[in-house]
């Protein structure tokens, strides 16, 4: 947490790696109850099958704070920083709006039931970054244990009619103008599936999700490493496109709100 604050990289990681989600978690709630930010909604991603003897579990959650929550709009270019010398990835991503919030003790959320909850869906982004390079490598304990790797969202438009999408919706990212993945995902469907998994870990945690809470859903085109100075633009077709750009991250005081 302290590298976080002063924007520096780390060698290795500090102490040793949780080897439980009881204790992943607990290291990242240790840390959310003296960080000087608002806490204003969840990032979700798969636990890869390597690991997932170890922890048992299809997804993981980590915060999502309130100076890097920014709105996109058509042309702009979001800035949106980065750990120099440590990880940093973009990632293309459907966000979910929390439109109520949820009953406190509720853990059996499927995406049938998450879908009355959500206030809106739409296109958008995660910017992946941690003072370690290595964190992915260390796998779920390490990631969960400092804020589930995440350093940002983007929230972009809103899918039209989502609630009837029922297709397929085609994703690629560019990176410096060079493409680097493309992708699919099931509309509706995927993005419940994760929105409903958030739902019950939050609440499982304590923390159920509150009306205006801002869900990304998970990877779509893949993970892609991104340098401070370069540029992203993820594409997701007619529904719209993103752009962002990686600066170096500065120490979180001095750091100012970046919305749009």
């Amino acid at each position: 947490m302290r590298a976080r604050l002063a924007a520096i990289s780390l060698a290795s990681y500090p102490g040793s790696v949780p080897s439980t989600l009881a204790q992943a978690y607990a290291c990242q709630d240790a840390a959310l109850a003296v960080w000087p930010d608002q806490l204003v909604g969840w990032k979700v991603a798969r636990i890869g099958a390597s690991f997932q003897a170890q922890y048992p579990e299809e997804r993981l959650i980590g915060p999502v704070f309130s100076r890097n929550l920014h709105v996109a709009a058509a042309g702009l270019v979001i800035d949106c920083p980065v750990y120099v010398g440590g990880f940093a990835a973009v990632e293309a991503e459907i966000g979910v709006y929390v439109r109520a919030g949820a009953p406190h003790g509720k853990t059996d959320w499927t995406a049938a039931s998450a879908a009355d909850w959500v206030a809106d869906m739409c296109i958008g982004v995660e910017i992946a970054s941690s003072p370690l390079a290595t964190l992915n490598d260390l796998g779920p304990g390490a990631i969960i244990s400092d804020f589930g790797n995440n350093w940002g969202v983007i929230a972009g438009a809103v899918i039209p009619g989502w609630r009837a999408f029922n297709a397929e919706l085609a994703c690629e990212t560019f990176i410096d103008g060079a493409s680097v993945g493309r992708g699919t995902i099931a509309i509706p469907q995927t993005p419940l599936s994760s929105f409903a998994f958030a739902l019950n870990k939050a609440a499982q945690r304590g923390r159920p999700l509150r009306a205006g809470d801002y869900v990304s859903t998970g990877m779509i085109t893949g993970v892609h490493p991104i340098q401070a100075g370069q540029q992203s633009r993820l594409n997701f077709g007619s529904c719209g496109e993103i752009l962002c750009r990686a600066v170096p991250a500065k120490p979180y005081q001095m750091q100012q709100a970046n919305r749009a």
